[in-house]
């Protein structure tokens, strides 16, 4: 038999459970009902000094009722049940007002019912007090917490550069999320207009230009650039105030991204030099390239390096209908795999091997090939010229041939600056890769070479060397103070890529890089950037390598530069060999490797770029050649 505790102890599990049932709206609907009546009972009693009237009461017993009837179904009405309000914002906040006014129209035509006797001031102010106390209940979570975030002051005072969504979104997820650490503390934004009025509750107090006053004044522990699509010139002018100050500066995710959840304020990452070196970004015609790639077998060769892991991923972008990447560098091709759709398919080969080439072509039948396969460093190739000759120039005849014998549609060859007019081994073996593409292709085929210089954060390259520098404690690198550079960040590169790979141009293209940085800026740039102090770092001039040159072009001498028609891009009339010298030079050179010759090959490439220089400048009039 069951003891009396044990009833007690099992009744109370019962009512909790029951309690546990109970939709929480029911909760609200309650405390409502009791914010209505004590409102309008309230004001009932002062209006009469605490001394109501009995006719007063009568009819106030029949109108309390009604009223708090009425709040609750507009309540009901306008959503105000349901919404999780720890994470409300202004759209809850407007349903409740509008549920308000809505209760407060229906309980004044109430007042045409004779037996409702109630005073007009409380009918008048009772919706207004009423709704006031709902939204206490429903807002007193954030209230309270915005009030214990003023009062503490913990964690990072966050200087918000940009008065717009970002920064506002920005400032309400540091409100919301204190466990994140950060406290807005003010605003700077170029708009004078915005100057004295405040975001979010933070002042907006100056412009981008007086960040390093602003971050003494209000003892700013980090800059937050909450400016999407933010230009090089104002991310510099951010950069330059917050170094200066020892401050460093974080980027905001993209805007769509925080606002619709998929990033928050955890994903800052730090200002790059890529934000500094950007350039406005090139619309391209997303059309024009989904007609190309939509449904198409899609090969890529040198798939795992910096420029042809992008193309894919960019690629994958469009829905081809096989993404094939190809590269003979396991650990690479295996890293740029993890990045792509699951079904993309990974060959392990060299393109230098011409059989294992032909029967891949063969097997796979692709419609559109970007052969970024190639040996780029410019040093290392001035003597070791048999291993350019083999990769950049045969290497590329093999995946040409293969690609005319399948029947590819459209053909298109990574190509560089430095086969303008080229003066190292690596430029001599891309120049004649472009002559192999372009006198091999049939004539009824696209097939185009697309030059452009350097681009951000590959592999090797400038910026992540001078980064590691950097973080060793120096010294930076630096060849020779007068020393330019073109850069292009990889994404807007292959975006253009992509473009002109669509259009109806074929040839030699080359992208417009803009404006040379000069490398000694850039090492100072980056130096600053990271928090330091030039002179703590230190600068060494080690003298041009082998094969570099001072100032990179675009443009041969002797090449002719005409539009195409796409932002961005332009043609390039090149110097030509005639087929059949090609075909002597491709001899001479296989001569060359069969003996490991480095010294002879790197002069044959050599001689054949000053072999057509000296044609050029004999054949093309003066006129022309001074145009060019």
């Amino acid at each position: 038999m069951d003891q009396p505790e044990d009833r007690g102890r099992l009744s109370g599990v019962s009512l909790a459970r029951a309690a546990s049932r109970i939709p929480p709206d029911v909760f609200f609907a309650l405390l409502d009902a009791l914010v209505i009546a004590t409102a309008y009972t309230a004001l009932l009693l002062l209006r009469f000094d605490l001394d109501v009237p009995d006719s007063y009461w009568k009819g106030f017993r029949l109108f309390l009722p009604v009223a708090v009837v009425v709040h609750l179904l507009m309540n009901r009405l306008w959503r105000t049940y349901g919404p999780m309000w720890q994470y409300a914002s202004v759209e809850e906040a407007r349903r409740l007002l509008c549920a308000g006014f809505s209760s407060g129209v229906a309980v004044v035509l109430l007042m045409s019912w004779p037996p409702m006797r109630v005073p007009l001031s409380v009918v008048l102010i009772g919706p207004v007090l009423a709704t006031l106390g709902m939204g206490a209940t429903r807002f007193q979570s954030r209230l309270f917490a915005f009030r214990r975030a003023n009062e503490r002051k913990q964690g990072l005072r966050v200087a918000v550069v940009g008065a717009g969504e970002g920064g506002g979104a920005a400032i309400r997820e540091m409100r919301r999320e204190q466990q994140l650490g950060m406290t807005p503390v003010v605003v700077v934004d170029d708009d004078p207009k915005s100057w004295g009025r405040s975001l979010n509750g933070v002042p907006i107090v100056a412009g981008i230009d007086e960040i390093d006053r602003i971050v003494h004044e209000y003892e700013v522990h980090q800059v937050l650039l909450a400016i999407p699509a933010a230009s090089p010139d104002l991310a510099e002018r951010v950069a330059s105030g917050a170094t200066r100050t020892g401050v460093p500066v974080k980027v905001l995710p993209r805007l769509g991204d925080l606002i619709h959840g998929h990033a928050s304020l955890r994903d800052v990452r730090d200002l790059r030099i890529d934000d500094l070196l950007g350039r406005e970004q090139v619309e391209i015609d997303l059309q024009m390239v989904r007609a190309l790639l939509r449904g198409r077998r899609v090969l890529v060769t040198g798939g795992g390096g910096s420029i042809g892991a992008e193309i894919a991923r960019q690629v994958a972008e469009f829905h081809p209908g096989a993404l094939i990447i190809l590269d003979h560098d396991e650990t690479h091709l295996h890293d740029a795999a993890h990045l792509l759709p699951p079904t993309t398919q990974q060959v392990l080969a060299d393109i230098r091997n011409r059989e294992l080439i032909e029967y891949i072509f063969e097997s796979m039948r692709p419609d559109v090939v970007f052969h970024a396969a190639a040996l780029k460093h410019v040093p290392l190739l001035e003597s070791h010229a048999c291993e350019a000759v083999s990769t950049n120039v045969l290497g590329t005849v093999n995946v040409v041939d293969a690609a005319v014998r399948c029947s590819v549609e459209r053909f298109v060859h990574i190509s560089t600056d430095k086969a303008a007019g080229p003066i190292s081994v690596m430029g001599a073996s891309k120049w004649l890769a472009e002559q192999v593409v372009m006198l091999r292709k049939p004539s009824n085929r696209k097939f185009c070479a697309v030059r452009f210089g350097n681009v951000l954060g590959s592999r090797g390259s400038v910026i992540p060397t001078f980064q590691r520098q950097i973080a060793a404690g120096g010294p930076v690198t630096v060849t020779d103070p007068r020393m330019t550079r073109f850069f292009m960040s990889t994404r807007e590169a292959v975006s253009l890529v992509l473009q002109a790979a669509a259009s109806d141009d074929d040839g030699v293209l080359m992208l417009e890089m803009g404006k040379p940085m000069n490398i000694l800026d850039l090492a100072e740039r980056m130096i600053r950037l990271c928090g330091h102090d030039v002179d703590d770092i230190g600068i060494e001039f080690t003298g041009a390598r082998p094969g570099e040159a001072l100032v990179e072009e675009m443009q041969g001498r002797f090449e002719v530069l005409q539009p195409t028609g796409l932002e961005g891009v332009v043609s390039v009339r090149p110097v030509s060999l005639s087929p059949e010298r090609l075909e002597e030079v491709l001899d001479q050179l296989v001569e060359s490797l069969e003996h490991h010759d480095d010294a002879t090959a790197g002069s044959q490439l050599h001689s054949v770029i000053a072999d057509v220089t000296h044609v050029a400048r004999r054949e093309v009039p003066a006129a022309d050649a001074e145009l060019a």
